[in-house]
């Protein structure tokens, strides 16, 4: 088993799938961070490894099914001579829900609804956990099938995910403090799911938009906001010492 691994060809493949299944989990780890922050800050850790966890195991577990994930791209009927397959459906399903969400959520912030009380500290915790394993479902389908054209070789593709998924838990709390310290970037993040769910939705009727340009405009719009960010910082700075050195004055 070590030497398959250290073949120059698994290797690559390792390292290849490993950088593919980190960038596939960003889109994850935003949608995670977003529904996790609604959470009262002690339940926050345990949702997180939770929801992380759960995406672990349905991927081990599609894997596991790998015949049955490669028959998903099989058409199953046809609709104006267009072929629709299991993972189309799937893809559909996924963004036509990612796109309520975020649409929901944006209502919910720019309307100012707060959620509170501890029936729905309880219920929230639940659908947490029950909308972040239904995202899962669908990245992983995506994950897997994305895997196999890289890699023959099982082994390869579950080290692969496992260690994706362990930075992804390492990264997840990091991620949800700054949008938690920013609120400005859960708007962005919620932007950014919508375009995923729209771009979902485009290859369920395979109009395929490559990952590239959409990672390009996720990296320039944190870019974008990161500039934002130290310029209020800065801004914020300056009015303090001006308020100082005037409160200094007047004392004099």
């Amino acid at each position: 088993m070590i030497e398959m691994l250290l073949q120059p060809d698994n290797l690559a493949s390792l390292l290849s799938l490993t950088v593919l299944e980190i960038v596939l989990g960003i889109d994850n780890i935003i949608f995670i961070s977003i529904l996790v922050s609604k959470l009262p800050s002690e339940a926050q850790p345990k949702a997180r490894v939770m929801s992380l966890t759960a995406a672990l195991i349905l991927r081990l577990g599609f894997l596991a099914a790998i015949n049955w994930i490669l028959t998903l791209e099989a058409p199953l009927f046809s609709v104006f001579a267009q072929g629709i397959s299991g993972k189309d459906l799937i893809m559909l399903g996924g963004g036509l829900f990612l796109m309520y969400k975020a649409v929901t959520e944006i209502h919910s912030k720019i309307e100012g609804d707060a959620e509170e009380g501890g029936a729905k500290v309880a219920s929230s915790f639940a659908m947490v956990i029950l909308q972040s394993i239904a995202l899962s479902f669908i990245f992983s389908i995506d994950s897997i099938i994305t895997a196999i054209g890289l890699s023959k070789e099982i082994l390869v593709m579950a080290i692969a995910i496992i260690v994706s998924t362990g930075v992804m838990l390492v990264f997840a709390k990091p991620v949800g403090d700054f949008i938690h310290e920013h609120p400005t970037t859960k708007m962005l993040g919620l932007a950014l799911l919508l375009l995923i769910g729209v771009l979902l939705v485009a290859e369920a009727f395979d109009v395929h938009v490559p990952k590239g340009y959409m990672y390009f405009a996720i990296a320039f719009s944190l870019l974008v906001e990161v500039l934002n960010i130290k310029m209020k910082k800065k801004a914020t700075l300056r009015e303090r010492t001006i308020r100082h050195a005037s409160d200094v004055t007047k004392t004099m």
